[in-house]
């Protein structure tokens, strides 16, 4: 490349720190990253779109497609939305904007971010940089494909169930799911809103928290959001002192983990004990055992009346019909996919009249005991580690055909999702050539001791997280 950037291996902070000294400029550096695009992605398809003239003073940033860009199409990887152009920008994309960050482009994501494949995009499938047969995870799959790619030094994505840490594990990304509330949604495309948060995708911990304290505090947009109780803190600790984890004993027993992700996690245990933590199982019944069902009744019933305002009148194409029924009928029928319609009638049918104290009230009982759950091990640990995915990334195709495979790819990490908790996944080893990653689940507004945490695991492993196949 003419700039002579490694896209590869240039982390964010490094990023900043080249245009901070006038070492490359904001412009040279977006280009050198539209090079890289150019150069992979029609391998990968991480982006949707990308934006060629930058407007911003600092460095590039991938934003999924669910996140509103003033005058860039947004999709949310649906044909309902297709040629959509919104005329304001995202919370979070304002914040960047604000921050002289120049918008790459938009990633490709699982439809209305429903799937861990990012393979229910209407576009198309992105591909793993480590192995293109497989797949990147999901739904926001485009954004982890992207900065483990060396195509963004780092991105946005949005999590309901584990969109953010899943496809981060499967790709070696560091990815965070905030607090639920400390990162305004104002602007994003809705799918289930008591669960939906937006959260940094990047090469490393201090990465992510760098972009969590650009997007992250109250938004008046968004009456569910809050102020963070304290500054968000770059980490520099190399070692766990002190530090309680927690393992839950029905997360590690679940028989769909991997052997080498069950390998990789315990490793990455003991190293947590070499550094100075002290580390011990603790239970969460109800969290492994009912966790993926409540998910499944509460996210459709909200995506059923999320997705009911999609009619084909106020913007997205519409098909024709004789009446205005039969026109609103046939533009939800084509305009959406197999997956959308799944869960839009799963969450109808839990909303219904005769079932909904049965189904979704229940689920939302049960959420309220996951809750305490989590509080009551937070009482003895200071975080609790699972791994991130019970599997390294998978074939395409391998669970397209069979929803319910699909849907356990988030076993682990739906429950602290429930609870409105902050996760972090961090990369903690590999299995098979792949990324395995480690999940690290702290009390409300704990992210920083998950970023201290994060990153001292970080450094002790060492980790080459550039995909062997494209290492020079």
């Amino acid at each position: 490349m003419t700039t002579g950037v490694d896209t590869l291996r240039l982390t964010a902070e490094d990023a900043l720190g080249l245009v901070e000294r006038g070492e490359v400029s904001a412009e040279e550096l977006h280009g050198a990253y539209l090079d890289a695009i150019g150069e992979r992605d029609p391998e990968l398809h991480a982006f949707l779109r990308t934006v060629d003239e930058p407007e911003g003073s600092s460095i590039p940033i991938a934003l999924k497609d669910v996140i509103s860009t003033r005058g860039v199409e947004t999709t949310a990887g649906s044909k309902i939305l297709s040629g959509y152009v919104p005329v304001f920008d995202a919370t979070v994309a304002a914040r960047c904007k604000a921050a002289g960050l120049t918008l790459l482009g938009k990633t490709n994501t699982d439809e209305f971010a429903m799937g861990s494949s990012t393979e229910n995009s209407a576009f198309g499938p992105s591909r793993n940089p480590w192995d293109p047969s497989r797949v990147p995870g999901g739904s926001g799959g485009g954004t982890a494909a992207a900065v483990s790619g060396g195509l963004a030094p780092w991105g946005l994505g949005s999590d309901t169930g584990g969109s953010i840490k899943q496809p981060s594990a499967l790709c070696g990304n560091v990815g965070l799911r905030p607090t639920y509330g400390t990162v305004s949604r104002y602007g994003v495309v809705a799918f289930a809103s008591s669960l939906d948060q937006i959260g940094p995708v990047a090469k490393t911990v201090r990465d992510v928290a760098l972009l969590y304290r650009i997007v992250s505090g109250r938004d008046p947009c968004d009456s569910t959001t809050v102020e963070l109780p304290a500054p968000v803190e770059l980490p520099t600790a190399e070692r766990l002192d002190g530090l309680r984890i927690g393992v839950p004993r029905q997360a590690v027993a679940l028989e769909a983990i991997e052997p080498g992700v069950r390998s990789a996690f315990e490793a990455a245990l003991v190293l947590a004990e070499e550094l100075g933590a002290h580390v011990d199982e603790c239970d969460l019944p109800l969290s492994f055992e009912y966790g993926l069902p409540c998910y499944y009744l509460i996210a459709p019933a909200e995506a059923s009346s999320n997705l009911a305002r999609y009619d084909g009148v106020r913007y997205g194409p519409r098909s024709e019909g004789e009446t205005y029924r039969d026109a609103v009928e046939r533009t939800r029928d084509d305009g959406f996919g197999a997956e959308p319609k799944r869960r839009i009638m799963l969450g109808t049918y839990a909303l219904s009249a005769g079932y909904y104290d049965a189904y979704y009230g229940q689920a939302q009982k049960v959420r309220t005991l996951i809750v305490r759950e989590h509080a009551t091990a937070f009482e003895s640990f200071d975080v609790l580690a699972t791994p991130t995915s019970p599997t390294v990334a998978f074939p395409i195709g391998d669970k397209a055909a069979d929803p319910l495979a699909m849907y356990a790819c988030d076993l682990l990490t739906i429950p602290s999702c429930l609870a409105g908790l902050p996760g972090l996944s961090v990369p903690c080893g590999l299995s098979e050539g792949l990324p395995v990653g480690l999940q690290l689940v702290g009390p409300q507004f704990a992210e920083n001791a998950l970023f201290r945490a994060g990153h001292a695991l970080e450094r002790a492993l060492g980790l080459d997280l550039v995909p062997e196949r494209l290492r020079t």
